[in-house]
């Protein structure tokens, strides 16, 4: 009884791997290379993915625009791209930045330092305070009221700013104006309109 079990166990083997073998499954004892023309073309050309990782936004910039000097000593914008959302303290330190190496090899330049800054802005009367940690002028004479302007000049670009009264390390100092008037402020575009842009 225990040998006719055993028969039928090895006859059932041997009819799997007939059968098997009549399926078309190849064997080989070693890797054998197969044909690109049997390989299916979609594992051979695989879609491009792009993976995002959840949680993480992508950069994001905005275009604001700031004032430096042109050869012609007017005002001349430039924009910058500040992250959002952007401050006028941000936008004060683009400013700061001063020109790109391309702008200044056409002549345009800032008469402002890079210093510590903060802006902050009464909203009731769009009158906006910047206190610069030291002095951020870097000329002297007349072009002061230029170093003034690119500062007025690219706070007033922001929406709700309506002019500008300076400090240094917190302490309020007056400012030139196109006039030659030193005043304490708030002053505004109509105070450098000499040194406007070009049209």
């Amino acid at each position: 009884m225990i040998g006719a079990r055993r028969r039928a166990a090895h006859l059932a083997v041997v009819g799997l791997a007939l059968g098997l073998s009549a399926c078309g499954i190849p064997t080989a004892t070693s890797p054998t290379p197969i044909a690109k023309s049997d390989v299916p073309y979609h594992l051979l050309n695989p879609p491009t993915t792009t993976t995002t990782l959840a949680g993480t936004p992508p950069a994001v910039g905005v275009a604001e625009q700031i004032y430096l000097v042109a050869p012609s000593g007017h005002l001349v914008a430039a924009t910058r791209e500040v992250a959002v959302p952007a401050s006028l303290t941000q936008v004060m330190g683009a400013l700061l930045a001063g020109p790109t190496s391309t702008e200044s090899a056409s002549g345009i330049q800032s008469f402002l330092n890079r210093t510590g800054v903060q802006v902050g802005l009464a909203g009731a009367t769009g009158v906006a305070t910047v206190d610069f940690t030291t002095n951020p002028i870097q000329v002297v004479g007349p072009d002061q009221t230029l170093a003034i302007a690119q500062v007025v000049y690219t706070l007033t670009q922001q929406p709700g700013v309506t002019g500008v009264t300076f400090e240094i390390a917190g302490k309020g100092i007056e400012v030139p104006t196109a006039a030659g008037a030193q005043v304490p402020g708030p002053v505004a575009r109509a105070d450098f309109a000499p040194q406007a842009p070009l049209p």
